[in-house]
């Protein structure tokens, strides 16, 4: 087999729609569109939601709240994950998102108080809860925020 032979399975295919081209074609004058109507016109059809003319649901539905665009999105790391790094190690943003513990820094890292923590570490991070910075310190590591 060479590569000019290749082609799609025997079936697999059909030939596109030729439209307008005669009656005998049995797609010709209105060409499957029938006649008038917003179908029928060049971009033609109804925008998504559109319900005839009556007011549509997201209009008809109260708006309420308030979505705050500038808000801070912090990823939330809890202290019991900390645990797969080494004893004495300082642990960054970058080394968390190599171990998959953080698959997105979003506006920065949070460290949470959850769980436990049995090594000394030295921990860099946008924000600490009190609990994750207690946790941290009880063992002589530090807590820093970058």
């Amino acid at each position: 087999m060479k590569l000019h032979e290749l082609g799609p399975a025997a079936g697999s295919t059909t030939a596109p729609k030729r439209l307008g081209r005669g009656s005998g074609s049995g797609l010709g004058k209105t060409s499957g569109k029938g006649h008038k109507g917003a179908k029928a016109r060049s971009g033609g059809g109804k925008r998504p939601g559109f319900e005839g003319g009556q007011m549509p649901l997201y209009r008809r539905v109260p708006k309420k709240g308030f979505t705050n665009i500038f808000r801070t999105e912090y990823a939330t790391v809890n202290v019991s994950e900390l645990e797969v790094f080494e004893n004495g190690t300082v642990v960054t943003v970058a080394m968390l998102k190599e171990a998959r513990i953080v698959k997105k820094t979003l506006d920065g890292v949070k460290i949470l108080g959850d769980g436990e923590l049995t090594k000394q570490l030295t921990v860099q991070a946008a924000k600490f809860t009190e609990t994750a910075k207690q946790k941290i310190e009880a063992l002589g590591g530090k807590a820093e925020v970058k």
